[in-house]
């Protein structure tokens, strides 16, 4: 939704009978720097409040960082998101831990962005106009870091006039010295192995803990989405039992990801008990099979936790 406000910032107002006066349109570079800000809040916003569930080790001569995954994805409410379990898993974030695990060292944007209050960001989703100027903020002060100095002058050299090289006053080029200019040469060559490159310093501050973790999604979202995982397995079963194929067919794959949930496998162990007390456990191959399937897959998903 993010990117369309950036890429294709009239569809939002496409439908209205009365559309708004629009406004002008980014240049490139800044809509570049406009879709990097939509990915950098982004991560900023999936990865808030990490710093808390970071160990500093300081046994070794170098202090070790330790990143308790369980910890975040627990407090987050992500435990059963495979998206953001496997981004935690890859060396990217282990790379990404070790360099911004340190609670002392140059702070950028993307630590004033982990630092936000969650109630502020969501404040800014639920208005388009807010969202749209933090974004507009963000791409500048990208472009700012790209460009430091964008007044700097430049020397302009004059183009030669027509038929300049015809004239017959100008001043023939005088012959060079092969000695002076290596002596030249050297010199500068000594010159600048002697004196240090000049780098911009960076200045070293105590990193922002930001806000306590908290859950990316409402409760709720998380009590709809349980009950909608819920529903679906329980209409698997029933489906299996009632021998309709192609219905069991469509919501098997829904009802497979569903069993990575705690509340899911035990709805299908009470599913199934209900289905045996109901004298409906005789199951020819095809529904013995789909049980097994979903057994199978809870099982696995037990012995992984």
């Amino acid at each position: 939704m993010f990117l369309s406000q950036v890429l294709h910032p009239d569809l939002e107002i496409a439908d209205n009978a009365f559309p708004p006066p629009r406004t002008a349109p980014s240049n490139l570079k800044l809509l570049d720097k406009e879709v990097r800000a939509v990915f950098l809040r982004l991560f900023a916003q999936l990865f808030q409040g990490y710093r808390s569930c970071l160990q500093l080790i300081r046994i070794h001569s170098e202090p070790v960082i330790h990143f308790h995954k369980t910890a975040f994805l627990g407090q987050r409410g992500l435990i059963e998101n495979d998206f953001l379990t496997k981004v935690l898993d890859g060396m990217a974030f282990a790379g990404f831990v070790s360099e911004r695990g340190p609670p002392y060292r140059a702070c950028d944007l993307f630590d004033e962005l982990v630092a936000l209050d969650f109630e502020s960001i969501k404040e800014e989703e639920a208005s388009s106009t807010k969202l749209q100027k933090h974004i507009r903020e963000l791409s500048e002060q990208l472009y700012r870091n790209e460009n430091p100095n964008p007044h700097m002058a430049f020397q302009k050299v004059p183009r030669p006039s027509e038929g300049s090289h015809l004239r017959v006053h100008q001043v023939p080029f005088p012959l060079l010295n092969d000695e002076k200019v290596e002596k030249m040469f050297q010199e500068g060559v000594a010159k600048h192995s002697i004196t240090p490159a000049s780098t911009r310093p960076e200045r070293k501050c105590v990193v922002p803990a930001g806000p306590p973790v908290v859950s990316i999604m409402g409760k709720c979202g998380s009590v709809f989405n349980s009950a909608r995982r819920l529903e679906v397995v329980k209409s698997c079963i029933s489906f299996i039992f009632d021998n309709k194929t192609l219905e069991t067919e469509k919501t098997l794959p829904a009802a497979l990801r569903a069993l990575k949930g705690k509340a899911a496998r035990q709805c299908l162990t009470e599913e199934l008990s209900v289905h045996v007390q109901q004298n409906r456990a005789i199951l020819d191959h095809q529904q013995f099979d789909y049980i097994v399937r979903m057994m199978n897959c809870a099982l696995q998903v037990s012995c992984l936790i």
